[in-house]
């Protein structure tokens, strides 16, 4: 399939987009596409060191791709003719390309990264300038995607290239004056970020750049809208007090310190009760040494609770954390799960 796409020209996209009979096809077409596109990314069809291969892969789906959003812009952008679905996959389809493990080029060694600069540039910026310009195209239909895609743009936004962040983060931006707009707030919005910056700072995402450029890139768009403004400087300083717990609880997890990681923890978990999101605590507790839902005995490390299966030892557990948190004693409920 690649070696087929590699030969067409526009003419030739042109040619086949038009043979479809109706609209019902050509979007049949154009989702299965898009599925079998991030298919294949996903499943990472060459070795990872046959980096030719897969940069050649890449500029050719990269190509297939931008000239299905442009039939998606002719075709299915107005609002008789919208289809949901199949812009929904467009942008889950993009996200997957812009964050592949293989375009991520502070990755490698500089000789490395400047040959595939040279010969096939940076296409992460290309796609990712690809989906702001249609975000800001979907006009009204934009709350279609809100709180679904505020998870994807985000995970975009974090890769650390500077360029591809400032054109990106304004989305976000936008998310917030069209849910507010539709809804008189933006907290679905607001959930959604809090919800996936755990995940993915956790996962390795974000640094002290994103945060600051997250910070002033809003508060310039707020000034744009001032009747807007205070709640949007409401949200930047509580993502930017989450983003500064979660990046010293990332970085003291393999602390030696035992006290460093439950001072973090607990600052953490802090932070939760303060903007009333206790259900956190339960991402919390997942990455404590908790044993799972099993028949068979503990192991050696959980001598000193006694011989119990798993399943006992767990429900105990959770037992004596609520106990301890019923109690205000968060420290004590930490020290639980080590």
């Amino acid at each position: 399939m690649t070696a087929i796409l590699s030969q067409m020209n526009d003419r030739h996209y042109d040619t086949y987009i038009e043979t479809f009979a109706g609209s019902s096809d050509l979007v049949d077409f154009l989702m299965e596409s898009f599925l079998l596109f991030k298919d294949l990314i996903g499943k990472h069809v060459y070795p990872s060191d046959w980096m030719a291969m897969i940069m050649v892969q890449n500029r050719v789906f990269l190509r297939a791709i931008n000239t299905y959003a442009d039939t998606m812009n002719q075709k299915f952008l107005n609002n008789d003719d919208f289809e949901v679905q199949l812009w929904n996959n467009y942008f889950h389809l993009a996200v997957a390309f812009i964050t592949q493990e293989s375009l991520q080029l502070q990755h490698f060694s500089s000789t490395k990264r400047n040959k595939i600069l040279a010969k096939y540039g940076d296409m992460r910026g290309l796609i990712g300038f690809a989906i702001r310009d249609i975000w800001y195209k979907l006009g009204s239909h934009k709350i279609c995607f809100i709180p679904g895609m505020v998870g994807p743009i985000l995970e975009m936004t974090l890769i650390p290239e500077e360029e591809l962040r400032r054109a990106t983060i304004p989305i976000f931006f936008d998310m917030m004056t069209c849910e507010q707009a539709h809804s008189g707030d933006f907290h679905k919005f607001e959930n959604e970020i809090i919800l996936k910056l755990d995940h993915e700072v956790e996962g390795g995402g974000g640094d002290e750049q994103y945060m600051q450029l997250l910070e002033t890139i809003l508060l310039d768009c707020a000034e744009e809208k001032p009747t807007l403004r205070p709640q949007v400087h409401h949200f930047v300083t509580l993502v930017k007090g989450l983003l500064i717990r979660l990046l010293d609880y990332r970085t003291v997890m393999n602390d030696d310190s035992r006290n460093n990681r439950m001072s973090c923890t607990v600052n953490l978990l802090n932070f939760y009760k303060d903007i009333n999101r206790e259900g956190m605590y339960i991402s919390i507790g997942h990455r404590g040494y908790i044993p799972m839902w099993l028949d068979e005995m503990c192991g050696p490390q959980f001598e000193s609770h006694g011989s119990q299966t798993q399943r006992q030892l767990k429900e105990t557990l959770y037992d004596t954390i609520i106990e301890y948190f019923d109690k205000g004693k968060v420290g004590l409920a930490l020290q639980s799960l080590s």
